[in-house]
């Protein structure tokens, strides 16, 4: 049963028992990605890190060597 069907027969119960219906599945996922990312980006702060940067530069030497480019050229 997907996420989908399962909402479905959640709210159909909920309706049938006069009960209130919870948010939609993904609703509120990208609000929750943006809570973590702020969150984590906090503790890093706290922990003397720098806080932004750290991905985008990870990500850059990555795909730098999957396109045959060495670090430093």
């Amino acid at each position: 049963m997907t996420v989908s069907q399962q909402y479905a027969l959640d709210a159909y119960r909920a309706a049938q028992r006069g009960e209130t219906v919870g948010p939609a599945p993904s609703l509120h996922d990208w609000a929750a990605l943006r809570e973590l990312r702020d969150h984590r980006r906090f503790e890093a702060v706290l922990a003397g890190r720098p806080a932004r940067g750290r991905i985008r530069a990870a990500l850059a030497r990555r795909f730098s060597v999957l396109r045959g480019h060495t670090a430093g050229c």
